[in-house]
């Protein structure tokens, strides 16, 4: 077995810390075993093992090809021809009970 001799030094957010720690404690971890489980899979996986992407923006018009724009008209088309449409003063109702 390897001797743990390395110290590892990070400032962290007081509230993150009491947080994770209360987490590990229920799990019977302590942070050390965490951190160097966390360095091992970053070893072994040779990235970050968990996702470090900016959150998808929603759809606007400058962001779509002119096909997904096109699909997108088509299905609303289809589902208005279908009378499968809701009256615009429903959909507000339904914008303002979300938003409260």
């Amino acid at each position: 077995m390897a001797t743990k001799s390395a110290n590892v030094l990070a400032r962290v957010e007081p509230e993150v810390k009491e947080q994770a720690e209360s987490i590990m404690s229920k799990l019977g971890l302590p942070a050390s075993v965490v951190i160097n489980a966390l360095y091992k899979q970053i070893i072994m996986t040779k990235s970050i093992p968990f996702s470090l992407s900016l959150p998808n923006e929603p759809a606007t018009l400058d962001s779509m090809t002119a096909e997904e724009f096109n699909s997108i008209m088509r299905t609303g088309l289809s589902q208005a021809k279908a009378d499968r449409s809701r009256s615009a003063a429903d959909v507000f109702a339904d914008l303002r009970r979300e938003l409260q």
